[in-house]
């Protein structure tokens, strides 16, 4: 008997750790009582269920854009905008402190990264790229398991009226090596809850213990499942809902420490979930897709979608249904949220999504060109009353769509050409050449996913030079590297233990009130006040507490007050020094300072000994704040320029500034023309004219919610919060009536500011590129900077102008037409890395493009009346002079090629980064 209890154990825990493949159709009712008859009923009652019968506090679903979390492409799961709360570096100020119970359902995306679907979605009829997560939390010891655990089983059973022999669960079952217990609590919550035992089965860490990443809170987890089959057969098990028990923290030497608070972190896939309660084994079968099926079948007039994979699924027409289903519906949440497909991160991922989808809808579906952009407003009618935004960008999701649909079909029909060309010109054993496949690709000039460049080939039975591919794209990274922004140094932080420790003393936050405190002087410089601080505690550089530090040793101090910025909302941190009181004499550096938790720490290198409770006065340096007031307000105005150019709904995506300069992300249709870009600096500069006043006001968080025109981001902001207004007193902008806040700059923010915007002394745009589709990113620069860069780009307009006068008098010889087109290409360059207006650029850029070809063309006349021959070679040399001057450029010939054939369609020239790489001449 024991036997065989065992083998049936095992057999289930095989079941278990299968993802198993759903089934046919079955339609049979749970109950006497009829299932929420849609998906949206679902929802609906699971937040009602938390929020009416339990407490719970509803909080809107989360962009999927991360907050704050470089380690994330996309929010994967609900628990990620709680972070900061597992962490303990939660505002203290802040809303989200004050959350005990909360409920929601959270958008996801799980494509790239460490949970990626991508791949698989299509191929069974369970997988997606975005889904929708319900989760229940409770913090901060609110309630633990055995609430956690009953409420699932009352709203599972009770109010879905799923029969419990249906359900079964796991539990934690210990992890001798770790040192860890198994979870008996919970497998005797779930036996008292009258689960059978037989359905209460334990498994290992890889199962059941859920950890955030390689560090961090964790714990172990409880997992509800349905069986599929019933009573009808061995169980066909399907997990439902994971409830996690964060009382861990997996430390950096991987060690497990309790954490000074509990939480509960439970997450159930809506998909999933209202494919159990509408009686069917695949989620693309219920309401949340059955229009949108529907929708596919009549725009490209298809057979109706049957629900058949691999074989069975002739054509592979029912993967393309749900490839295309799944996918409008990731590219409209995403966009919704401004994440645009882009060239690398997630508008990276976002661009393969769109062009798996596109594919799979031309080339299986036979969809007519604009297909996927007609389904956006089937994704709105569905999602749009739980995710009001997708109403709100709904044209704009419809546009990007179109545009990069068509942008890829033209793509793909060049590529097919390209590699029907190339292939012309290989042996049977020839080795596709790489350099053409990375011309093709995301990375080259084509866009076309390399896994579709491999399978197009594969298609035609050609092998891919993958040595050769590989390399490339090492250099690419090696390039993108260099390219990249240096990655900020990583300060010294306060871990959550310390931070528990903090809260467990009852050390109140740090009061920082004292940075706001500086003033105008009637000659119109700015007076800075000291700060007087008694430090609290010490830090060691590994995040230890100690009573002191002695000389030359970098630490870390808390202090119960300071008129330090530290750093956050883009912008940089205050620098400066502290003295102790009595000896003024000595000098302690800092260089950082940084907020955790509502703690200011100050990084500093100790010239003497400091311990705690000394006395401290505070210094920072005047004309690094200064520079980062003048930045800061610049970003205010540059924000409402933008607004007023490009219209109301123009969105800022993101912003970092320092004193040298600014960095400002912004949500457009477009690329700014030259004359946007030199009309939002006209109205910058018409405010700093002006020399507005600049109000600043702390004021309750609910009074700001409804006032139009007022700027936010996507942020959790302290309660009370402070208002930054131009022009207009905080209380007048505030004022619904008033709509004053549409007419001038009003912000919140908790930066520091100028007190007027005169001393901004002018503003101007050096930089612009395209982070994204549909996000731009501009650089500029204020002050004697902005004077500067006005007088570079004046300068250069100058010998722009000089050229185009010698170029119009003509060139007598070679050598000086050579020598005027060398100049061309030296100005070029000058142009194009002059810190100069960027407007300025643009333009002077369109007329060297002109001069270079006129330049280029009066060579190539000079050069045929001298030789009055027009052999290969010189053919080649024609070919290249328009590029002389601009780039350099090597040809790669196939070696059983000779020199006569050296124009065949077969040829590649690379042009030397960063220009392009296997530019195609035909």
């Amino acid at each position: 008997m024991a036997a065989s209890m065992a083998a049936a154990a095992g057999r289930l825990r095989r079941a278990f750790r299968r993802s198993p493949l759903w089934g046919g159709l079955s339609r049979r009712p749970f109950s006497s009582e009829p299932p929420p008859a849609s998906a949206t009923a679902v929802r609906d009652a699971f937040l009602s269920f938390f929020r009416d019968r339990h407490g719970h506090r509803l909080v809107p679903s989360a962009s999927v854009r991360p907050r704050g979390d470089p380690s994330l492409l996309f929010v994967n799961a609900g628990m990620n905008q709680f972070k900061p709360i597992f962490l303990g570096t939660v505002d203290p100020r802040s809303e989200m402190a004050g959350f005990r119970r909360v409920a929601n359902s959270q958008k996801c995306v799980r494509a790239g990264g460490r949970h990626n679907d991508l791949e698989d979605v299509g191929r069974d009829l369970s997988h997606h790229t975005f889904f929708e997560m319900l989760g229940n939390w409770a913090f901060g010891g609110e309630y633990f398991k055995e609430e956690a655990c009953r409420m699932a089983w009352e709203l599972l059973t009770q109010v879905y009226g799923i029969p419990e022999d249906r359900l079964w669960v796991s539990y934690f079952g210990g992890d001798p090596k770790a040192g860890l217990d198994p979870d008996l609590e919970s497998r005797d919550i779930w036996l008292s809850l009258g689960v059978c035992a037989s359905h209460v089965l334990s498994f290992g860490p890889q199962e059941n213990f859920w950890e955030m990443g390689n560090t961090g809170p964790c714990g172990p987890c409880t997992e509800i499942h349905y069986d599929l089959a019933g009573r009808g057969g061995a169980p066909q098990l399907v997990e439902l809902w994971n409830l996690v028990f964060i009382q861990h923290n997996r430390e950096a030497d991987g060690s497990l420490q309790p954490l000074p608070q509990r939480h509960v972190d439970t997450g159930m896939g809506l998909e999933r979930l209202v494919a159990v309660l509408q009686g069917t084994r695949s989620t693309y079968d219920t309401d949340l897709f059955s229009p949108l099926l529907d929708a596919i079948q009549q725009g490209c007039g298809v057979p109706p979608y049957l629900g058949r994979v691999g074989a069975a699924d002739e054509g592979r027409t029912d993967m393309a249904y749900r490839v295309v289903a799944d996918h409008i519906r990731t590219l409209s949440v995403c966009i919704a949220d401004g994440v645009c497909p882009g060239m690398s991160g997630a508008p990276l991922v976002l661009r393969r999504i769109l062009r798996r989808a596109v594919r799979f809808s031309t080339e299986v579906l036979r969809a007519p060109p604009g297909f996927l952009g007609s389904l956006v407003p089937v994704v709105v009618e569905t999602l749009g009353d739980a995710y009001p935004e997708l109403r709100k960008h709904s044209a704009q999701i419809v546009n990007l769509v179109s545009e990069d649909e068509a942008a890829f079909l033209a793509s793909l029909q060049r590529g097919r050409h390209i590699i029907d060309q190339t292939l012309r010109h290989l042996g049977p054993s020839d080795l596709f050449p790489a350099e053409v496949a990375w011309s093709l690709s995301l990375s080259g000039n084509l866009g076309l996913p390399l896994d579709l460049v491999e399978l197009m080939l594969e298609e035609k039975g050609v092998r891919l030079d993958s040595a050769g591919l590989a390399r490339l794209a090492q250099e690419e990274a090696q390039h993108r590297s260099r390219q990249a922004e240096p990655a900020q140094e990583q300060g010294l932080q306060l871990n959550v233990h310390a931070l528990g420790e903090l809260q467990r003393r009852g050390v109140p936050p740090t009061d920082d009130s004292p940075k706001y405190n500086y003033s105008l002087r009637p000659s119109g410089g700015y007076e800075f006040g000291t700060c007087e601080a008694q430090v609290l505690q010490l830090y060691t550089e590994d995040g230890t507490a100690v009573a002191s530090v002695g000389k030359g040793q970098r630490c870390g101090l808390l202090l119960d007050k300071t008129n330090f910025y530290a750093e956050q909302g883009g912008q940089a941190s205050d620098r400066g020094y502290l003295v102790r009181v009595g000896q003024e004499d000595v000098l302690f550096p800092v260089p950082r300072a940084q907020v955790c938790g509502g703690f200011i720490l100050h990084e500093a290198v100790a010239p003497e000994g400091l311990k705690v409770g000394d006395q401290v006065q505070l210094h920072v340096d005047e004309a690094w704040r200064l520079g980062c007031m003048e930045k800061h307000t610049a970003t205010h105005l540059l924000n409402w320029a933008l607004r007023q150019t490009l219209g109301p709904g123009t969105e800022q995506r993101g912003s970092h500034l320092n004193p040298e300069r600014l960095r400002f992300d912004v949500a457009t249709q477009a690329p700014l023309t030259p004359e946007q870009l030199r009309a939002v600096e006209g109205t910058v500069q018409e405010a700093v004219g002006q020399d507005e006043a600049v109000y600043m006001e702390e004021v309750a968080l609910a009074r700001t919610a409804h006032v139009p025109g007022l700027r936010f981001l996507d942020e959790v902001y302290p309660d009370p919060v402070r208002v930054v207004s131009v022009g207009v007193p905080v209380a007048e902008a505030l004022d619904l009536g008033s709509q004053a806040a549409l007419q001038t700059s009003v912000e919140l923010c908790c930066g520091t500011h100028l007190l007027r915007t005169g001393a901004v002394g002018d503003l101007v745009i050096v930089g612009e590129r395209q982070l994204s589709r549909g996000t731009t990113r501009l650089l500029a620069v204020t002050g004697e900077q902005a004077q500067q860069a006005r007088e570079v780009g004046q300068a250069l307009a100058q010998e722009v102008g000089a050229a185009a006068e010698r170029l119009s008098r003509g060139s007598q010889d070679v050598v000086e037409a050579q020598r005027l087109s060398k100049d061309m290409g030296r100005l070029t360059d000058a142009v194009d890395t002059a810190v100069m207006p960027q407007w300025q650029r643009r333009e002077l850029q369109a007329t060297l493009k002109v001069l270079q070809r006129r330049a280029n063309t009066a060579i190539r006349k000079l050069e045929t009346g001298q030789s009055g021959s027009d052999s290969p070679s010189r053919k080649l040399t024609d070919l290249m002079t328009p590029f002389s001057a601009q780039c350099h450029l090597t040809v790669d010939l196939p070696s059983s090629h000779p020199l006569s054939s050296i124009c065949a369609p077969a040829l590649v020239l690379h042009l030397q980064w960063p220009i392009c790489r296997g530019l195609e001449l035909w």
